[in-house]
């Protein structure tokens, strides 16, 4: 609870303040009001020998009295939206400032910590100012209480014992409730999750033409709806217990006030107590239960608040899962060497990779090859260090990369990933937020497009480079629209911002061309051969063809290198496994007729 009243006056520090010291006047001025009617209606109950003067003064001090407090209720609700909106923007800022220093993948392939990221962020909107306002409604509520109380005690002091033992029933009851309630939203977390999922997957143009074709509309729409029923029943349970608890409270306190009432007005009718002390007495209970049914109210939200505010505060804490390194990075100018590398995603999953060993010569180009599923994508991720071997070390000239500076290791490496992303931004920020100190560069941005067979399309666009490669967001300036483009169009964009880094010791090229058509295919690769010419590569593809100018090709099976080689050293390999699957590819381009036609032709 300190943290989230430190964040909102972090948040806003004049606001906050002010915001305190309006509670604490709305708080104090209504018994102050009460007080003051109670001594008008005594001095009109005295007819003749009433002074009209102080009468008059009293009913203006009332008057401006409750003036003030609209005033200060309204200036309250104003500055109230004021700290929580900028409370929203600190917390949410420190959230994903918080993600962003996560520097492997581990935590985003885990579906536990979105779970735990989904219930941090609910509770950076909500939970900080939940627990500030319930700060806020104790000190307006103390403040009243001080007021009132001693009014009750004077008038009738039992009616203080029923009134603090139902209010303190209540708060136990919403206190209980709230542990419930997120406990529920704990437990329906999973299902929300693929409630987004599902509802993303409806609306996503990506996915449209897939669920149009296939007709999954109604199945995904079904399970997006059950999905939503579940987390809502049993919302709606907590919820229909909560009020019928709540209602049961509230009825006992109209009991306890009713009995005050007419305690307080048979003593009136006895000559005990004046029409002003009834007044007085009404206005004090009626503060009272007001100021416990705040408290338990912001009590309840409160609590809920603390509890998810928790998952934020775990995942504040929550240590990277790779260390940072603290080497610099020296140029690439020996070699890269796998040295005995295993790997597996999960303790209870298999072996993804089970000793790897691989050299890739300083300014050599080294082709990778293996089926699907071999581990080619996994040896990029380790070289990348979005993870780190479970056994065995990677080499960066002699020097394991995880004592390295990891960023600054991934800033000497240039890579296009098979599972490339599409930015809905300008064809130029896709291309330039490779590296985003020359994102600008209008000169480099072009220069990396052409080098990936990509300027001539982008040039030809509506705005060039500047327009809007996406139909679903618009430009943030002037909401021009945007446009799409083809599968090999985004291939060639996402190879264009990996070329940004012309600098890099390092360049992976993980399917740089298999979305491409033949001619595409042909005049990338030939113009990638002159841009890596003496730069360290690492080239992956099924299509072999585009791997027979490497220097070394590697093939990546049963989870280690089973044969290393130039291409012609392994098409002579018997039984080979490259030369099996070279045969096999190459037969596709070639016409089973063609021998037997030249065979006939020669006779």
């Amino acid at each position: 609870m300190k943290v989230a009243i430190a964040l909102q006056f972090k948040a806003s520090p004049i606001g906050a303040s002010t915001l305190l010291l309006a509670t604490v006047a709305v708080g104090v001025l209504p018994a102050t009001i009460a007080w003051l009617t109670k001594l008008l209606f005594d001095e009109l109950g005295r007819g003749d020998r009433a002074d009209s003067g102080r009468a008059v003064a009293l009913g203006i001090a009332v008057a401006a009295l409750g003036a003030l407090v609209a005033v200060l209720l309204q200036m309250s609700g104003y500055l109230d939206e004021m700290v929580r909106r900028r409370l929203v923007v600190t917390v949410e800022h420190d959230l994903f400032a918080k993600v962003n220093e996560f520097r492997g993948l581990r935590r985003f392939e885990d579906p536990a910590f979105h779970d735990r990221l989904r219930l941090a962020q609910q509770a950076s909107e909500d939970a900080p100012h939940n627990i500030t306002m319930f700060s806020q409604e104790v000190v307006r509520s103390v403040a009243a209480l001080s007021g009132f109380t001693g009014v009750l005690l004077a008038v009738w002091p039992p009616m203080v014992g029923l009134l603090f033992l139902v209010g303190a029933a209540a708060l136990l009851a919403r206190m209980s409730m709230a542990r419930r309630q997120v406990a529920v939203w704990e437990m329906t977390s999973g299902r929300q999750r693929r409630r987004l999922f599902y509802r993303s997957l409806l609306i996503d143009p990506r996915a449209a033409k897939e669920i149009r074709l296939f007709g999954l509309g109604g199945f995904l729409h079904g399970r997006l709806v059950r999905a939503l029923r579940d987390a809502t029943e049993a919302e709606l349970a907590v919820a229909r217990r909560s009020a019928w608890i709540q209602s049961g409270f509230a009825a006992l306190n109209a009991v306890v006030a009713g009995l005050g009432m007419v305690v307080v007005v048979a003593g009136a009718a006895r000559g005990r107590f004046t029409v002003g002390d009834v007044m007085l007495f009404i206005a004090a209970a009626a503060g009272v239960q007001g100021a416990f049914t705040g408290v338990v109210t912001q009590a309840g939200s409160a609590a809920e608040a603390v509890r998810l505010f928790g998952h934020y505060l775990d995942l504040m804490d929550t240590p990277d899962d790779l260390p940072p390194g603290t080497e610099p990075v020296p140029a690439l100018s020996r070699q890269l060497e796998f040295r005995d590398v295993w790997f597996r995603y999960d303790t209870d999953r298999p072996w993804v990779l089970g000793g790897v060993n691989l050299i890739v010569p300083a300014g050599s180009a080294m082709g990778l090859v293996g089926r699907n599923g071999t581990g080619k994508s996994t040896l990029i991720k380790l070289l990348c260090r979005f993870y780190d071997p479970e056994r065995g070390a990677i080499l960066w000239d002699g020097v394991d990369i995880r004592t390295m500076d990891v960023v600054e290791l991934r800033q000497r490496i240039g890579v296009t990933f098979q599972d490339y992303m599409a930015y809905d931004l300008t064809a130029a920020e896709n291309i330039g937020i490779g590296d985003l100190a020359h994102r600008e560069d209008r000169d480099r941005i072009r220069a990396s497009a052409t080098l990936a067979g990509i300027h001539p399309d982008l040039a030809e666009l509506p705005d060039g480079y500047d327009t809007q490669l996406s139909r679903v967001h618009l430009d943030e300036d002037d909401e021009k629209t945007g446009v799409t483009l083809s599968g090999g169009q985004w291939q060639r964009v996402a190879l264009a911002r990996s070329l940004m880094r012309g600098d890099a010791d390092l360049l992976i090229l993980d399917e740089p061309s298999s979305g491409l058509d033949p001619e595409a295919e042909h005049e990338v690769h030939r113009t990638l051969r002159e841009h890596r010419s003496g730069r360290t590569s690492l080239l992956v593809s099924h299509r072999l063809g585009a791997l027979r100018d490497a220097d070394t090709i590697a093939v990546l099976a049963d989870g280690r290198i089973t044969e290393l080689g130039r291409h012609d050293q392994l098409m002579a390999l018997a039984d080979g496994h490259y030369a099996r699957l070279f045969g096999l590819q190459a037969a596709g381009y070639v016409d089973r007729q063609e021998p037997a036609r030249i065979a006939e032709d020669a006779q």
